[in-house]
């Protein structure tokens, strides 16, 4: 398999998540947040040409009037005092999903490694500290498995989590 960026000419086939709304933002909405510069898609393609999965990046910020105050203390005290401030940057995942003919196969979590090396590596175009992301209820087990954790409590109630991965915990 291999992750490409989604460009204007790529060729979109038919996707199938299980989730109207993620097949839905791939086909019809990715190319579009691309041109306004909203989110950049990448898709990782399987060896026989099909789109196993994809993801989406957009900025984002994780501000202390949104976080529960243990958590927040703790995003804090990664900084040194002079460099404490009431946000920090970080990268959103907008959108992640994994065809229905893709699952079961460890390909969410291996595509979740190549997002968070390819952000490691490629740091020169602008500077942040988090990965993000709204995580659906039914998704909320995978990015704790992958070492997310939950930005605060007020979300409990909510269709989505509210959680984030330090990016200085990869080497």
């Amino acid at each position: 398999m291999r992750l490409v960026p989604l460009t204007p000419d790529y060729p979109l086939t038919a996707f199938d998540c299980g989730d109207d709304d993620l097949n839905k933002f791939l086909l019809d909405d990715a190319k579009p947040a691309q041109e306004l510069r909203i989110a950049n898609t990448f898709i990782l393609e399987a060896d026989d040409g099909r789109i196993a999965a994809y993801f989406c990046l957009l900025n984002d910020k994780i501000s202390k009037s949104e976080v529960i105050g243990s958590r927040w203390k703790k995003i804090k005290s990664s900084f040194p005092r002079d460099k404490q401030f009431s946000s920090y940057p970080s990268v959103k995942i907008g959108r992640f999903a994994v065809s229905l003919d893709f699952r079961r196969k460890n390909v969410g979590s291996d595509m979740m490694d190549m997002l968070m090396k390819k952000l490691k590596v490629e740091r020169s175009v602008s500077a942040f500290h988090y990965l993000t992301v709204d995580a659906y209820l039914s998704a909320v087990p995978f990015y704790e498995k992958n070492g997310f954790l939950h930005l605060t409590k007020k979300d409990e109630d909510e269709h989505t989590r509210l959680m984030y991965f330090d990016m200085m915990e990869i080497c």
